[in-house]
Parts: structure tokens; C-alpha cells; sequence
């Protein structure tokens, strides 16, 4: 099925996709940082270029979203179109997350993940509990963190 915009719209629509401070990264980012929490931000050091890094705890912070990452949740669904393409772009993201986190794991830094269903959509838990979950998990000494939305 051909794209319904020109390939100039559809290239100005795709530019505009946010890789780096997206909605949920900035909720999880003010929230953290009210509570006291300093971290660096995209670390091209580390891994998968984490979203938060916190080096008081040894512990890096990952704000993924559920259509890009492949979660499998409702906020997760390959496009009708061009379908054999997202679902190959689907793949290639899940493979490099999982290589990230598990050289993070070799590198001795714990790591969390926030889904992007755990903060919209009719999953997303309270804001607060999400926060309070990653507050006490940074305090803590345990080595991984995910918080997914209610299903």
C-alpha cells in the first residue's frame, strides 16, 4: 500500500520523532531530580547511551518507549503498512537493548527500565508510585528495576 503524504511530508513527520527527551523521560527526569536525585544525562560512554545515569549509585535509568522497544503491551502495534519493515525495526532495537543491558550487567552498573505504558495509556500506574518504586530502587543494592504498566 503506498504512503498516503509525499515523501518530503513523510520525511518532516519521521524528523520530528524525538530520540533523546521525550514526554516520559522529562516526567521521570523532573520527579527524580525534585526528589534530589543528580544524574547525567545520555551517557555516550556507557551502553546504550542510557537515558539517566546516576553515578552515586552505580545505576543507570532507561525511559523506553513501548512502540519502539517492542514491549508487549497495548501502546505496542507494527503499522499496516511497510509492516515486514517495523517489525525488522522492532527486532534490531529489542537485540541492541538486550546487548546494552547485558554489557551494563558486565560493567558492574545496576539498571532500571520505565516503560512508556507504566506513565500513559489506560496501563499507567500513578505517577508517584512509579517514582517512589525507582527512588527506593536507586537506594537499594538491587542489581535491575523494571516497571511495567497494569495489564
Amino acid at each position: 500500500m503506498p504512503d498516503i503524504v509525499s515523501p518530503e511530508v513523510r520525511s518532516r513527520i519521521m524528523a520530528r520523532i524525538r530520540g533523546t527527551n521525550t514526554k516520559p523521560e522529562l516526567t521521570l527526569r523532573r520527579s527524580l531530580h525534585a526528589l534530589g536525585f543528580r544524574f547525567r544525562l545520555h551517557d555516550r560512554q556507557l551502553p546504550g547511551k542510557p537515558d539517566m545515569v546516576f553515578p552515586r549509585y552505580r545505576a543507570v535509568l532507561f525511559a523506553h518507549g513501548c512502540f519502539w522497544h517492542g514491549h508487549d503491551c497495548h501502546l505496542h502495534r507494527l503499522p499496516s503498512t511497510r509492516t515486514e519493515f517495523w517489525a525488522a525495526k522492532v527486532e534490531r532495537n529489542r537485540l541492541l537493548d538486550a546487548r546494552a543491558l547485558d554489557a551494563l550487567d558486565g560493567l558492574g552498573w545496576r539498571r532500571g527500565v520505565v516503560w512508556e505504558c507504566s506513565l500513559r495509556g489506560r496501563s499507567r500506574l500513578d505517577l508517584q508510585d512509579v517514582i517512589a518504586t525507582c527512588s527506593m530502587w536507586l537506594r537499594s543494592d538491587i542489581p535491575r528495576m523494571e516497571i511495567r504498566g497494569r495489564e
